[in-house]
């Protein structure tokens, strides 16, 4: 397809425009996809916060087979995919069949931007429910949260403990599944594991069982904050695990590693850089949503690429009860 086509660039600072170029070219082995919407992710904020001159941003498109290159096979012009892949705030991309999922007609294009939910799900494959109806707290309830919640009630734990600085956050998390909500001051003293609620005993003449009286056995950590990821270590058992989810790309982070190593806590990156396993979890999240195992739809609202700038700063403020966002080209 020759011509051009509109693209968001940033032109420095928390300030993008908007750009004419050529439709990209694709090989044999590659696809020409019009893109109807790129989600917008958390993890993008601090770049765009501190972007350059020309930096490009956006991983998280759907759109309409455009073309096809002869060599492809499983997919057709006028086929609804999604899937991995970068530079996505434009009209058209070039993407590989192999890291591309179908969308299931059931499912409209905010609910199904594939990216996202297959990081929420190599994440969730990563803290199994060992025994069923175990119990489990999430820290930070926005978009990432939201979706580990209702995975988490598929995936068969018990009681799925909520928390957040935000009472509306809360609220959402209850319409996905979470059983018990707090602000992270009305915690329960019996949910926290720290030194102040246990004894701790390293002489070894006794049990040891108050280490093992308070706290969490699972716990995830969807803030990307540092005050976040030191509370989600205060709530984990001895022996237990923390699940660190939270994308915490703007600078170094400070725990207390003092108390997490008194109690044998296992620490698990949830992050996922296998590429061909994450287009994997795309194509299996279409088909947990579609047959309704996993029940995380209705949370996208829809925007214009125009408006990148104005839907950045909601996402920082967490305006509106701010979740998340699709953006239109």
């Amino acid at each position: 397809m020759e011509g051009m086509m509109r693209q968001m660039v940033m032109a420095g600072p928390r300030k993008s425009r908007i750009i004419e170029v050529p439709i990209p070219k694709y090989s044999d082995n590659e696809m020409l996809v019009k893109v109807t919407l790129t989600g917008m992710c958390h993890s993008e904020w601090y770049p765009w916060a501190t972007a350059k001159e020309g930096d490009i941003l956006g991983h998280e498109a759907i759109g309409v087979v455009a073309e096809v290159g002869k060599n492809v096979e499983g997919f057709k012009v006028g086929d609804r995919v999604t899937g991995l892949g970068g530079g996505a705030y434009r009209e058209y991309i070039v993407v590989s069949p192999e890291k591309t999922a179908h969308v299931p007609d059931c499912l409209k294009d905010e609910d199904a931007i594939s990216e996202p939910l297959a990081c929420l799900l190599s994440a969730a494959m990563k803290l199994p429910v060992e025994t069923l109806g175990d119990p489990v707290a999430v820290v930070g309830c926005g978009y990432m949260g939201l979706g580990t919640i209702a995975l988490f009630k598929a995936m068969g734990y018990g009681d799925i403990i909520a928390i957040d600085k935000r009472p509306e956050a809360l609220e959402n998390a209850k319409k996905f599944g979470a059983t018990e909500t707090y602000l992270p001051e009305e915690i329960p003293q019996h949910y926290l594991s720290t030194f102040e609620t246990f004894k701790a005993d390293l002489t070894r003449s006794g049990n040891n069982f108050s280490v093992f009286a308070p706290g969490i056995p699972t716990v995830m950590e969807f803030t990307g904050t540092e005050d976040g990821l030191q509370l989600a270590g205060d709530l984990v058992k001895a022996h237990g695990r923390l699940g660190i989810g939270g994308y915490h790309n703007d600078g170094p982070r400070t725990i207390n590693y003092m108390l997490w190593n008194f109690k044998a806590i296992t620490t698990i990156n949830c992050h996922e850089r296998r590429i061909e396993y994450e287009a994997g979890l795309c194509r299996r999240a279409m088909e947990l949503l579609e047959k309704g195992i996993w029940k995380f739809t209705g949370v996208t609202k829809v925007y214009d690429m125009k408006d990148f700038d104005m839907v950045s700063e909601m996402m920082e403020h967490h305006t509106d009860n701010f979740i998340k966002a699709g953006i239109r080209p």
